[in-house]
This record gives structure tokens, C-alpha cells and sequence, in this order.
């Protein structure tokens, strides 16, 4: 298992004099079980201390001063030893133990204990407040023993022994004690302020931050203490006498601004319930026209209030003001039931919402409403039922406590149900609001804050989840009827009801969350029967050790639907549904949308507020199988089978206590490419994370789509970076809203960028990845009559073309082209007379024409016109593929045209459309009928995005000019891919992103990037001055394939560098050695290219068979003594055909996923010193190649012999038996110890 969820996720402090805490991480695990001893086993029991750990839904391990662990202790939500059913322990309590409080909330258990003799009683101290303050819910921690055993030195002072009611039926073989919150960390008592708090908190303030100060003078704070009335109150919370936290709240709130920039439907727009509320759009015309006017009318009032300058900033600890503009507000009353009717979005953020393709052409995406939503908002008429926090401020160390206030502020305020607050983008999410509910913005909201709101309701700690009962039906069906599934919840629950089983028999399961008798929450899980599918084919292994879980351990999450108002119950939800199904693990899957924009998979799963807690899976990139090679030593079909592709979400034990940080800053990603693709799948994939207001600008919206058929695909050549699978396991349309359009303009100071002319998207972080596309391409005006030649000729390549563009011109840059333009050939060319042109020397010219072909273009009626090449590197770079592609082109009978310059469209009339195109030539020129004109002749920058770059003031030269962190003039700008260039100081004008793997870029933007979010990392410091002028060097490899006329399956794989000609390059005395088998023509061509270091640097292949990419692909930098001695066997004359050498099962090792790690493992182990008398093998190797060994043999031979003779030898076996055997699910061809 990875070690990034535990050691990444917010790791929970707290300092005794020497004494820090943390969670507790698998290398712990040795600790643990050196100091477990014979009183452990007595307290505890025996156990498995690594299924423990598994399953703990807490554990801490506290260090000393040296960062040496000292104490552990794991907690779990069900009793120690089993004196009890874990699902039913609260029964058990409240019936055998006289006033017991203990609820699955606000209750753990404690499993075990261990620490140091010497400090045993401080360190179990300290792990119980660190405990404590960690969760603020947590009230009891309980532990049982054996009755006959008495509480060590390190626990007696913690617990005390719970008496047992005199008719307890339950056996004296246990005692049971508890730890109490208010010894270690009580809850904080709350008053109104006074002026003479004044002292207290001025330097709580001060220490945070300065503005207020500034702003509103020396003594705001007392000001805003003096001038508290009946609408203005002021609170503080105090320990041991001392105002420790600060918060000012209003009942004045700006509703109006509110219901324009935010959807309240789900909190009846923050007002009481009224007669004249219009909450649905009527039917009736001349009712819509009047609701119209109503609403132009109330919103011209509010007209410009967005843009008002709203202050407000806050962190964890620090003061949070909201802005007077916004917020103040008025009442209601109290009740669960009625905010029941705020059901709109019950998963709120709808995480999973799909959008249709009317709703692409707005914005879309997770938190984008439905095109009905948006222009259609309700009326509300009641008074006003909120009020706001204006002002907020706590001292760190009693951050966690900071919901204590809302009880005592609700009862200043017993008219209003609901507390809002309002913060900006980029601060930083403090606890009190991660227990608010975020509100989604409307599409076209501007307001530079977010939005957060708090019911009553929320304050109740009867919040209790069971399992499902047929008197629930009618609760649930009204809970759930405005969710677009509610039906198949409602199948769902009455399966689990009548039969506990699904019509095919798998186990199903229901629970309710009820508080105060209500129905307030619906789940179903069913039992995962598909766990070998999700372990293979995605990296559940990074948050839990498989093998540590039984196959009934996994759950799959169908439904879960929850009031917005107990949002912050959601992961108590999923915890308890945990714990009553006897479940470690549950899984989310989220299908992709179809073209048609509707689920692939017909059995869809409802929408889920539960997945902001789940983490996404990253997916496993899978072997190729030769199967019928392989036989009965073949994967099982679980492994193999082909199925639809889903995005996997997870939940398990060890996650129900972690939080998660939401970052709400606005990012803004300009560009579909590959690049900004990479980058927004590295930050959805962060399992601590969570980014709120990821947007996408895009001509096209996301990538990806579902579309039937996968002929459009053909037109480009493909870089391999990502396909539609890939898209599909990302779910990109869960996390990220996208915009339709095209940047047109980018304002800095007001930062927002302008779509379409029209539309203002508002940023805080601006990525800019909009790469080169192909272009219109601009006649040169040539009059052919005149029988110029090229060289007669004035050209620029760069001109841009300003005329009427051509209906029958296709300038293919995505998907999306392609589509379209396979649609026009199907519609107006196939069946009709007339000529195909395709310009250009690129290699999409290839790809292009094979599929034309394909589509049922005669080749007859293609003409391919080379223009002038600009050096003598060709797009393919092989003789002998070059040679292979002539020949299927002349027996296509496609027309080649060489050194042509486009001279005019239709002889210089109207170019709409194209009739005639004329070139030059190096010698006469010639005029061609032309149906359909495909440009590929150069990529460059598209002239809006220069436009909007250039009038921005951003640094131009050629390109978008960046430093080494991607940076342009404008700290809030970045960029990357080949839409840059890196500055003129780094002396390096031929290497730009364009010359790397976009993946890879993508990647590393998104690192970059992380450091301004992630609290786990360790800060950038920049780097010393003599390196701080190198450009950074990606090592991943460029791939380009695709399908060439003839039906030739083409793929290129090589290193990033500058394009040299293959001829040029064979003759450098360092190049290696190219191994080649087969004839391109004949379509069985495999050449692989070998550096001077034995490593594979090239790989390309021609073949009439559909090739195994991703399988060559990982072969890229291997040492070519990993491929079975590939270079002395070809040598030898063994190897006559790579293909099929690359097929044999001992192969199929190195196309694993895993199999780096294993060599980094090996790696490991040789630069570790394993014997006290003896170097480490790299230190040998080392010492060896500088000479400072005096050797009587062969240095390869020493080597050898020393390798054999220590321990060395022995520890790579085991480490790759254990591998093979660790993944034999992926690799049962080979043989592992214990199978024979």
C-alpha cells in the first residue's frame, strides 16, 4: 500500500512540552509490535496489529522531541475484545450500565495502547487530548477488559470503571471504563462580549492579520463591541477566564444579491415559507410572461450590487469578516420538516449532475444547474430566515471548537433557521464552515466570495443511522421524489425489504439516517461481487492492503441521498452504514455520459453527496494479453473481461476520520489539450484535496465523448496521452465545470478572462494550455495564368488569412473537427463526383487519407499536395516506411503533388465555396477541382488566443514566454505546452514544451501548482542561483501512432529531444545499435533503437495488425539485457521476428504496471549496506569503476562472485518471488513459490 494517504492527509498536532502527535503509518507497525508486551496481551487480547491498523478508524502515534515514536493507540467504532456485536453495541450499553450517553457519534473504543515505560502516563495523556481535539464530536472513548485484570499505570489515570445496572444479564467476564472529553479538552463557554474583552483579543487579531486594524482604525473592536444591539451581537468563548475566540453576527443579510448569485432553492432562498412563493415555472404563457417581468423588475434593483467591493478574509484561526453588503438577515421558525422541502439538490454539490449537449453550449458540469434551472428562478415572498457572521476569529488551539458558538448565537436569534457566512475564493477552508454546507453559484455569478449556510437542525446530535424498515417506505419516497432516480432507490429499498437480495441474488442492504424520528437520509450498498475487476484494474492498493480485507469486506454504494442540512453528518453516514454492514470497504462508480449526453450504463446510480468524502481511484493501465498464446496460463476473464469503463470512488475505515481540505480558489484552465487535461486529472486525483471551482475553457467543452463510432478518430494521429477509456475512468465531468467557447480577451487587473466577446469568467489562477492548432491557410494571390513558380513568388507563411472562410475547408484540431467533417463527407461527398485535396506535410495528411478511404472515398479522387518542405526532416523520418506508404498510395491511385505553394481558391473570386484550387511549383503551375480541401500544413498559435495574450500585456516573443515554473509576466497567470516558449536568459530557443511529453508537462504544471494548496507539502524554496538558468528536462517518451493508407498500423515511440534525420543520426558514432525484423511493405516492420547505454531509445513499428501500444510503450528506456539478453540473441540470429518475440509470456512482466516499482525496490536494496563487514553493491560498483580497488580478476567476474556470496542474492529472489507472487493475478503465466 502507498504510503500518501497516511502520510499526506492532515496530520493532527498536538504539543506537550516534547511530545508531537501524528497518525500512525504502516512503518509504525515494527514499533508497535517491539513494544506491545505480556500486560498488552492481558489488556487487549492478542492481535494482528497490520488488520488493525487497516481497519482502525483512528490511529495515533506520538513522537518525542528526536521524532521518535514513543506511544501508539488505535481506535476503532465497535468494542474491543468480543463481548459484543459490533453493530448492536449501543443496545447493550444503555441496558447493562447505569446513565450511559455513548451514541456511534460522539463514541470510540480504544483497541490498543502501547508506550514507553518511562513516560507511560504522559504519553497516554497526551494521545487521549490529541484524541480529543482532534474530533470534536467525540465525547467517550470506552474500553473493555477482562475482569480479572487491572488498568496499567498508563490508562488508570484516564478511565474510570463504569458500574453495571443490578440486573444486568450480561457475563462478569469483563469490566468496562471510560475516558471523559471534559478532562482533557471541554467545550467552551460562551457569552456575549464585552468592552473588556477587548485586551483579550486585540492580540488574537493582530497575530493573524493586520487589516482590520488598518482599515477601520486601533479600537474597531472595541467600537464594534459598544455599538452591539438588538441586530449587531457580538460573542465571545473563553477558557480558564480568557477570551479565546471572537465572532460578530448581524441579522441583516443583502437576500437580493444572494438569490442572484446563489441557488437557494434547496433553503427555500433562505426565507420562510409564504402563500405567494413561485417555486416552479408555470404552465400557462401568460403566467410565465408575468413572472418574467417580476423577476426583470426585483433584479434591476439589484443591478450592479455583485461588483461591490465585498472585504473578507479568514484561515484557520484567523478573522473572518463578511461582507455588511451581503450579509443581514431576518427569521423563521425551527423545524426539520419544513426544510424537507428544500429538496432540491439533496446531494449538495451534486457531484455526479449530468448535463446534456443544449447545456454545453453555457456552462456546464458539476456544479452547473440545468438549463431549466438557470432561467427559471423561484420567487420567494416570506420574510427572511438567516442571519450572518460577519466577523470570526479563534485561537488555533481551539480551532476544532469553533461550532460551539453556533448553539449560543441560534438562541440570539430564535426567529431564523439558518446561519450563512461568506468568505473569499482564496482563503483557505477553517474548520467552522467545513461543518456549513457550500452553495453552488449560478453560472454567471461574479461575486469574488463563497457562500456557506448552517440550519439549526444541523446543531442536533440525535443523528441516528439503522438499517431500513418497511415503515420507512413512505419517508424515503418523500425524501427522495425530486431526485431524477428516486425510482430505482425506491426498487432498490423494496428488494432490500422483501428479499434482502437483488433480483440476481447479490446480498443488498438499506439504511436510514433518522433525527428527531425524520427520515432525513436514504443509502443502499449492495455486496461488491466485481472486487478482482476493481483490484486489477484500478489502484485501490494506495489507500488499503488488500489481502487484509475478506472478499465480503467490500461493499458497493448504489444510493445515497442525504438533507442538505445534515451535510456534515455525511462521513458519520457512510461510517455507521460501515460498521451495521460489517463492511471495511465501499465503492462509487461513476459511468460516462454518451454523446447524447445520458448514462452508458443502464443501471446508473443515483446522485451521491457522500463523494466529496470518498477519494477517486487512479486506473491501472493494463496488459495487452496474448491470450491465445498463453492458453490455460491466461488471466481470469474477472482480470480479463472487457467492460464498461467507469471512474471508481472509495471509501473505507481509515477514511471516516480523515478531513479533507477544500480548496475553493477559482482555477481557470484555457484548453482542452493534453496538457491541460494532465493537469486537472493530477489535481482530482489528489485523495486530500478537494477543488471546488475547477473550470475548463473549451471550443468544444470536455473530451471524450461517447460517441458510437470511432472512424472520426482516423483523421489525426493520435499522441497516446489519453483515449476515450481514459477519460471515462477520470469522470472529469464530476469535478470540473466547463465553459463553450474561445478566450477572446484576458483583463488582469479586474482578473477575469472574456469568452465568445461575451461571457466573463472570473479567475484566481489563470492556466493557460491552448497549445497550436492548424490554421486557415493564406493564398499567396498567385495569378496562374502568369506561369509563376514558387520562387517568383512572395510568401509568408505566418500571414494570417482574413476572407470568407470556405464551408468546404476542414481544419481539423480535435474530436469534435473530425466529426463533423466525417459527417459533411457522408452527407455531400460519398455518392457525388468531385475531388478530395489535402495539403500539407504533416503526418495527419496520411492518417487523413486512410480515412477518407475507409469512409468510401475512392483514392482516385484524392489528391495529397505537398507544400515546400522547411528542412529535410519528413513527417515520418524512415526510409523504409516512406518507401512502404508510396506504394500504397500509388495503388490507392491517390494523386501526390510535391514543392506546391497554395496560389488561389476559385481563381481569386468569392472562396465559398472552394470550386478550384491553384498551386505553384517549383516549375508550372496547375489548377485543381476540389469538393473538399483538408489544411495541414502548419500549427501556430490561434489568433484569438495571441490577441487576448498580446492585448494583456503578457510577454510575447513567437510564443507565450515562460520561466522554469511556468510563470509568464503575471503571477497569476501560468502556462504550458506548445502554446510557450521558455525565456530568451535560459539560452535554450529550441527546447519548448512542444518538444516533451504533454502528459508529463501537464503533470508537472499541476506539481507546481499543489504547493500553493496542499498543507502537506514541504514548502519550494527557489532554487541557488547558478542552477536557477536550466530549463527542466522530462524524461517520459513522445508517442504518435495512428492508421496509414494501406491499412498499415503505425506507432513512433522515442525519446524527447530536437528532430534530427534518421540518416544523419545512424552515422554519430554514439548512436547504439538499431535491431530491425520484417519489411514495411509487406506490413510486418518492427525496428527498435538502442542507445550507447544498452537502453531502449526508439521503438517503431509498421504492421496490417492493430498493434499492443501500451505494452511498447513501458519498454521505452528499459536496459535491453531486461528483454532476455535482446541484443546478444539477435546477434545469435534467435530473433527473426519482434513481434513475436515481444509476445512471449516472459515479457508480459515487463508491460506491468507495477513493474518500476519493483525495480526501484531492487535498486533499494542494492544501495543499501545489508552486512556491517561489506559495501553496499552500488558502493562496490562504485569503487570498482574509479579504480580504488586492486582486483586479481575480472571486475565483472569480482562483481559477480561477490554478489553471489552475500546476502544480496538472496533478497532480490525474495523481493521478486514476492512480487510475482503479490500480482499473480495479473501475471499467472509465471511461476511463484508454493504453486508447485
Amino acid at each position: 500500500m502507498s504510503s500518501v494517504l497516511a502520510a499526506t492527509l492532515s496530520v493532527s498536532t498536538a504539543s506537550s512540552g516534547t511530545f508531537s502527535a501524528r497518525r500512525t503509518e504502516s512503518r509504525d507497525i515494527p514499533t508497535i509490535i517491539h513494544q506491545m508486551n505480556y500486560m498488552t496481551e492481558r489488556l487487549f487480547g492478542r492481535m494482528n496489529v497490520i488488520y488493525l491498523l487497516e481497519t482502525a478508524n483512528l490511529a495515533v502515534t506520538l513522537i518525542n522531541e528526536k521524532n521518535v515514536a514513543v506511544a501508539h493507540a488505535l481506535f476503532l467504532d465497535y468494542p474491543n475484545w468480543n463481548y459484543v456485536d459490533p453493530a448492536h453495541w449501543e443496545s447493550f450499553l444503555q441496558k447493562n450500565y447505569n446513565e450511559i450517553r455513548c451514541t456511534p457519534l460522539n463514541t470510540l473504543f480504544l483497541h490498543l495502547l502501547v508506550t514507553t515505560d518511562e513516560r507511560a502516563v504522559c504519553c497516554s495523556r497526551e494521545i487521549m487530548k490529541t484524541v480529543f481535539v482532534t474530533i470534536p464530536e467525540l465525547h467517550f472513548i470506552l474500553l473493555f477488559i477482562p475482569s480479572q485484570e487491572n488498568l496499567g499505570i498508563d490508562l488508570v489515570g484516564a478511565f474510570k470503571p463504569l458500574k453495571k445496572v443490578s440486573n444486568s444479564d450480561v457475563n462478569m467476564e469483563c469490566s468496562l471504563f471510560m475516558c471523559e472529553r471534559h478532562h482533557y479538552c471541554a467545550q467552551l463557554y460562551i457569552r456575549q462580549a464585552r468592552v473588556e474583552d477587548h485586551d483579550d483579543l486585540t492580540p488574537l487579531f493582530t497575530s493573524q492579520n493586520d487589516t482590520l486594524r488598518e482599515t477601520y482604525g486601533e479600537y474597531f473592536l472595541a467600537e464594534l463591541i459598544e455599538a452591539q444591539d438588538d441586530e449587531n451581537v457580538a460573542v465571545v468563548c473563553e477558557e480558564d477566564g480568557k477570551a479565546v475566540g471572537f465572532m460578530s453576527v448581524c441579522s441583516q443579510v443583502n437576500i437580493q444579491l444572494l438569490h442572484d448569485c446563489f441557488d437557494l432553492g434547496p433553503f427555500h432562498g433562505l426565507c420562510k415559507p409564504h402563500p405567494d412563493d413561485v417555486l416552479k415555472l408555470p404552465e400557462e404563457s401568460s403566467d410565465i410572461a408575468e413572472v418574467s417581468s417580476i423577476l426583470m423588475r426585483e433584479r434591476s434593483e439589484s443591478l450592479g450590487t455583485q461588483d461591490t467591493d465585498i472585504q473578507g478574509f479568514s484561515k484557520g484561526g484567523s478573522p473572518t469578516p463578511a461582507s455588511e453588503t451581503t450579509i443581514g438577515g431576518s427569521a423563521t421558525e425551527s423545524g426539520l420538516s419544513r426544510i424537507i422541502e428544500a429538496e432540491a439538490v439533496l446531494s449538495v454539490p451534486s457531484l455526479e449532475q449530468i448535463v446534456d449537449n443544449e447545456q454545453e453550449k453555457a456552462w456546464k458540469g458539476l456544479d452547473t444547474l440545468s438549463v431549466d434551472r438557470e432561467a427559471f428562478r423561484p420567487i420567494y415572498r416570506g420574510a427572511l430566515n438567516a442571519f450572518c457572521i460577519q466577523l470570526f476569529c479563534i485561537n488555533e488551539q481551539h480551532e476544532t471548537r469553533s461550532l460551539d458558538f453556533l448553539k449560543f448565537v441560534f438562541k440570539l436569534f430564535p426567529d431564523r433557521d439558518f446561519c450563512i457566512i461568506s468568505v473569499p475564493h482564496m482563503v483557505p477552508e477553517f474548520y467552522l464552515i467545513q461543518n456549513f454546507v457550500r452553495v453552488i453559484p449560478f453560472s454567471g455569478c461574479t461575486l469574488d466570495q463563497e457562500l456557506y449556510v448552517f440550519h439549526r437542525s444541523g446543531l442536533l446530535k440525535s443523528f441516528l443511522v439503522r438499517a431500513a424498515k418497511s415503515s420507512d417506505t413512505c419517508d424515503v419516497e418523500k425524501l427522495i421524489k425530486t431526485l431524477e432516480l428516486n425510482n430505482s432507490i425506491m426498487d432498490d429499498l423494496s428488494n432490500y425489504i422483501s428479499a434482502r437480495r437483488d433480483p440476481d441474488g447479490t446480498p443488498v442492504q438499506a439504511f436510514v439516517a433518522e433525527a428527531l424520528n425524520q427520515i432525513v437520509g436514504i443509502s443502499v450498498i449492495r455486496n461488491e461481487m466485481d472486487i478482482e475487476y476493481i483490484r486489477s484494474h484500478y489502484n485501490i492498493e494506495d489507500f488499503i492492503y488488500f489481502n487484509h480485507h475478506q472478499f465480503e469486506d467490500h461493499g458497493h454504494l448504489y444510493h445515497f441521498a442525504l438533507n442538505p442540512i445534515f451535510h456534515h453528518y455525511a462521513k458519520h453516514f457512510l461510517k455507521e452504514i460501515l460498521r451495521l454492514s460489517y463492511k471495511t470497504c465501499l465503492y462509487y462508480p461513476i459511468y460516462p455520459q454518451t454523446g447524447e449526453g445520458k448514462f452508458q450504463n443502464p443501471c446508473a446510480h443515483s446522485l451521491t453527496s457522500a463523494l466529496h468524502y470518498m477519494v477517486p481511484v487512479r486506473p491501472r493501465r493494463q496488459i495487452v494479453y496474448p491470450l491465445e498464446k498463453l492458453g490455460i496460463n491466461a488471466p481470469s476473464k474477472q482480470v480479463s473481461k472487457d467492460q464498461a469503463k467507469y471512474a471508481l470512488n472509495h471509501f473505507n475505515r481509515k477514511l471516516s476520520l480523515e478531513p479533507k481540505v477544500s480548496v475553493n480558489a477559482r482555477i481557470v484552465v484555457v484548453g482542452a489539450s493534453n496538457v491541460g487535461i494532465s493537469f486537472l486529472e493530477t489535481l482530482i486525483f489528489c485523495p486530500h484535496l478537494k477543488f471546488n471551482n475547477l473550470t475548463l475553457i473549451s471550443t468544444h467543452g470536455l473530451p471524450g465523448k461517447q460517441i458510437l463510432g470511432k472512424k472520426h478518430k482516423q483523421f489525426l494521429i493520435n499522441s497516446h496521452c489519453f483515449n476515450d477509456d481514459d477519460y471515462a475512468l477520470m469522470s472529469l465531468f464530476s469535478w470540473v465545470n466547463v465553459v463553450v467557447g474561445k478566450m477572446t480577451g484576458i483583463d488582469r487587473s479586474a482578473k477575469h478572462i472574456i469568452v465568445s466577446n461575451e461571457r466573463k469568467v472570473p479567475y484566481d489562477h489563470l492556466i493557460l494550455c491552448t497549445g497550436q492548432q492548424y490554421q486557415v491557410p493564406c493564398p499567396t494571390g498567385a495569378d496562374i495564368r502568369k506561369l509563376l513558380t514558387n520562387r517568383e513568388v512572395c510568401h509568408n507563411s505566418s500571414q494570417k488569412y482574413t476572407g470568407v472562410v470556405p464551408s468546404n475547408l476542414f481544419i481539423l484540431s480535435d474530436e469534435e473537427d473530425c466529426l463533423q467533417a466525417m459527417k459533411w463527407v457522408k452527407e455531400k461527398l460519398i455518392g457525388f463526383p468531385g475531388n478530395v485535396i489535402v495539403y500539407g506535410n504533416k503526418i495527419d495528411v496520411y492518417t487523413t487519407i486512410e480515412a477518407l478511404v475507409s469512409l468510401g472515398i475512392s483514392g482516385s479522387r484524392i489528391h495529397l499536395v505537398h507544400p515546400p518542405l522547411q528542412s529535410n526532416i519528413t513527417s515520418i523520418n524512415n526510409n523504409a516506411i516512406e518507401k512502404a506508404l508510396d506504394k500504397a498510395l500509388r495503388q490507392l491511385e491517390v494523386s501526390v503533388h510535391y514543392d506546391c505553394l497554395l496560389a488561389q481558391w476559385n481563381d481569386g473570386n468569392h472562396p465559398d465555396p472552394i470550386m478550384y484550387a491553384s498551386f505553384t511549383t517549383k516549375t508550372k503551375p496547375f489548377r485543381l477541382q476540389c469538393s473538399a480541401f483538408f489544411n495541414f500544413n502548419q500549427k501556430s498559435v490561434d489568433y484569438d488566443t495571441f490577441k487576448a495574450v498580446n492585448d494583456a500585456c503578457l510577454v510575447y516573443d513567437g510564443k507565450l514566454v515562460i520561466d522554469t515554473h511556468f510563470h509568464t509576466n503575471d503571477v497569476a497567470i501560468r502556462a504550458a505546452g506548445p502554446l510557450t516558449k521558455f525565456s530568451n536568459i535560459y539560452y535554450a530557443n529550441e527546447w519548448t514544451h512542444s518538444t516533451f511529453n504533454s502528459k508529463e508537462v501537464g503533470f508537472q504544471l499541476a506539481a507546481a501548482m499543489l504547493n500553493l494548496f496542499d498543507p502537506t507539502l514541504e514548502p519550494v524554496f527557489e532554487p541557488p542561483e547558478d542552477t536557477n538558468r536550466l530549463i527542466p528536462i522530462y524524461k517520459g517518451c513522445k508517442v504518435q501512432g495512428g492508421i496509414l493508407p494501406g491499412k498499415y498500423y503505425y506507432v513512433h515511440i522515442y525519446k524527447p529531444g530536437i528532430p534530427i534525420c534518421l540518416d544523419v543520426q545512424e552515422t554519430q558514432p554514439d548512436y547504439g545499435v538499431a535491431i530491425t525484423t520484417g519489411d514495411a511493405i509487406k506490413g510486418n516492420y518492427f525496428r527498435l533503437h538502442i542507445n550507447q547505454y544498452s537502453l531502449i531509445e526508439t521503438i517503431t513499428c509498421l504492421s496490417k495488425n492493430p498493434l499492443p501500444i501500451t505494452n511498447y510503450i513501458p519498454l521505452f528506456g528499459q536496459h535491453e539485457r531486461l528483454l532476455n539478453n535482446l541484443c546478444s540473441r539477435w546477434r545469435e540470429g534467435l530473433i527473426t521476428d519482434l513481434y513475436s518475440y515481444l509476445k512471449e509470456p516472459w515479457a508480459l512482466v515487463i508491460y506491468h504496471d507495477r513493474f518500476i516499482d519493483l525495480k526501484k525496490e531492487l535498486r533499494e536494496i542494492l544501495m543499501s549496506i545489508q552486512e556491517e563487514d561489506h559495501s553496499s553493491m552500488q558502493d562496490l560498483v562504485r569503487q570498482v569503476v574509479d579504480g580504488e580497488l586492486a582486483l586479481l580478476e575480472r571486475p565483472k567476474t569480482y562483481l559477480k562472485r561477490f554478489y553471489k556470496q552475500t546476502v544480496y542474492k538472496d533478497l532480490l529472489e525474495k523481493s521478486i518471488l514476492g512480487y510475482l507472487n503479490y500480482n499473480n493475478y495479473h501475471l499467472p503465466m509465471f511461476a511463484w513459490p508454493g504453486i508447485v
